[in-house]
């Protein structure tokens, strides 16, 4: 016996649809989030078994659930109830949708029984939960929020970059490097134009060494350098513009100054959870893979070892394999532009990084520019290429071996 649930989730509330193998709505509800809307869900489906077979045996009794996410607590309780979950690509509910009207009308009753529809007709076309273990969830949990730190910090430089260009262009003359820490300092120290430009050689050369620069750097000559950059005549804003801008620059600072030391702290953690990982080994031996990169690898693709039935199936989930459109006489080969951000740009870094470390990897890449690519196709797929040997020392818990994974390149390293 099957029941499909359709959930169409809200921050404080979940919608949901229970339908039978044949498509008759049993029951509908709104539950609230948590213990209390858990217990209400299991509750109703029992009630539902009952209804249909008081004689059933609740062990045969499969629960089928569509829901358009994969993370956070309530999934994780559906999992553990014992219920097959199925996270549905928003993208494939709304098309969907129009299956059941062409209208344009929307509802969260609606959504859910499009959902439990969905999993009852097309179950075999999506992707259950992963089984992913809790040790590769808390890897994703500290590497995400570790790049997003990232991002955040490269935007909050170029928003202090804009501000410094409207009032105070002889600061991006005087420093090369916004986020560094010794340009961090001086800027807090002098925000503006007048003050900057007051700052003494020693001041100026405190920062530096603050900044652990070395003498190689050539603190003197660098000191010297960012002073007369200062002091040099540049236009500027009125007064009381400028000091409006210094104030706006202090809190820009301030903020990057902890965003710095937030991602060091994280930069940690993601190290500290992903060398505790079975498969660390593994995918650390893979060129252009280290313990960072490395973690944001193994967060985004999982370690449910029965997630990906294939080699191909993993390049399908990354992205990194080309789909074809095929209409007519006219077919050509696009790359994927709806995938997870996240692990394209991990992929894409570690293929552009393998370049200098496997003969292998650039024989490939060469082959590809040899044959007409340009630039980014060609390591979009060398990324390709490697992902399938990750796929592959995975499956069978090999170490990366560069003339195993690049036996068909040995005639090009050969030449």
């Amino acid at each position: 016996m099957k029941l499909f649930v359709g959930d169409d989730w809200a921050e404080a509330h979940h919608d949901v649809e229970v339908m039978d193998p044949a498509g008759r709505v049993l029951a509908k509800a709104r539950l609230p989030e948590g213990m209390v809307g858990m217990a209400r869900l299991h509750a109703l489906l029992a009630e539902q078994f009952a209804a249909v077979d008081p004689d059933a045996d609740l062990d045969e009794v499969e629960v089928v659930v569509g829901i358009e996410t994969d993370r956070g607590p309530w999934v994780a309780a559906l999992v553990a109830a014992g219920y097959q979950v199925f996270a549905v690509n928003p993208l494939q509910a709304k098309a969907y949708r129009k299956r059941h009207a062409v209208s344009g009308a929307k509802s969260d009753a609606g959504d859910a029984h499009v959902l439990a529809d969905m999993v009852r007709t097309d179950s075999h076309q999506l992707r259950t939960v992963a089984g992913d273990s809790a040790g590769a969830e808390a890897i994703k949990v500290v590497t995400r929020m570790h790049k997003t730190l990232i991002w955040e910090r490269t935007r909050t430089t170029q928003r202090l970059r804009h501000a410094l260009r409207e009032y105070f262009p002889a600061a991006l003359e005087a420093f090369a490097d916004l986020d560094a820490p010794d340009t961090l300092e001086l800027l807090a120290k002098a925000p503006d134009p007048a003050s900057a430009a007051r700052l003494t050689t020693a001041q100026i050369t405190a920062a530096l060494k603050h900044a652990r620069r070395r003498k190689i750097d050539g603190i003197d000559g660098r000191a010297a350098r960012i002073r007369a950059a200062l002091r040099a005549e540049h236009l500027g804003q009125p007064a009381v513009v400028t000091a409006a801008y210094a104030a706006s620059t202090r809190a820009l600072v301030a903020v990057l100054v902890v965003l710095d030391e937030q991602v060091t702290t994280l930069q940690g953690q993601v190290e500290a959870h992903f060398g505790r990982h079975p498969a660390a080994e593994i995918i650390v031996s893979q060129p252009g893979l280290g313990p960072i990169l490395g973690a944001r690898v193994l967060a985004e693709f999982g370690d449910d070892p029965e997630r990906y039935a294939s080699a191909k199936a993993r390049k399908n989930y990354a992205a990194t394999s080309p789909i074809t459109i095929s209409s007519g006489k006219k077919k050509v080969a696009l790359a994927r532009y709806v995938h997870n951000d996240r692990l394209i740009d991990a992929l894409m870094t570690q293929a552009f990084s393998a370049l200098n470390t496997s003969p292998g990897a650039r024989a490939y890449y060469d082959k590809q520019r040899a044959r007409g690519a340009e630039h980014n196709p060609a390591l979009r797929q060398l990324a390709n290429r490697l992902v399938g040997i990750l796929h592959g020392c995975l499956k069978t818990s090999t170490p990366y071996n560069e003339t195993t994974a690049w036996s068909q390149q040995a005639e090009l390293l050969a030449a």
